[in-house]
């Protein structure tokens, strides 16, 4: 791999940032929905452990060759792919075995969660780059942004209506988010000149 130039630098140390803020974000939230029994949360959770992978990926590929950046935003894709069939799975046995979210819980993080992925999506667009792996980064931001939003309702229906199903449908839309994003990194990917 040759030097890295000044946007190559500053793509690298952006995408470290927010590889670094997801990472703790999946720590948070993995915790936090274990503790309140929150799909909607798990699977944020989840949503912000394969953007890490992402990330990292992306972080890997910056200064290299556009077919190995090709090769890395479709593993991006992959991976996100995988991710929403894995959290449709766990609504599905939610739905069957039951499930008590805690509301609160889920409104406070979900609200933390958003403001940190709005801070990684400014951090993202600020980099002027037609990389396809800095057009992944910020689709996997703006998705969990959706997401956090999506949460914060259903913890307070959750909380309104002393009922587990707000959690579960927000759970199978984070995926469904999910699915469309990695479908669009792949759909991008396959536009890209060889």
């Amino acid at each position: 791999m040759n030097a890295l130039n000044a946007q190559d630098q500053r793509q690298r140390r952006t995408l470290l940032l927010v590889l670094v803020l997801n990472f703790g974000l999946f720590l948070a939230l993995g915790v936090a929905g274990w503790l309140a029994d929150s799909s909607a949360l798990l699977a944020n959770a989840a949503d912000n452990a394969s953007d890490s992978a992402v990330y990292l990926i992306s972080f890997l590929a910056v200064g290299r060759a556009p077919r190995w950046k090709k090769t890395a935003a479709t593993m991006s894709g992959v991976l996100l792919l995988l991710f929403a069939i894995g959290v449709l799975a766990d609504v599905g046995r939610r739905w069957l075995m039951g499930t008590e979210p805690i509301g609160p819980t889920m409104m406070v993080m979900a609200l933390a969660a958003a403001l940190v992925n709005l801070w990684c999506l400014k951090l993202l667009q600020k980099v002027d780059s037609d990389d396809v792996n800095m057009r992944a980064a910020e689709t996997f931001s703006f998705n969990d942004f959706v997401s956090n939003g999506g949460i914060l309702v259903a913890g307070g229906l959750v909380l309104w209506l002393g009922q587990a199903w707000p959690d579960l449908i927000v759970g199978a839309l984070v995926a469904i988010v999910a699915a469309k994003g990695a479908f669009e990194i792949l759909s991008d990917v396959r536009d890209q000149p060889s």
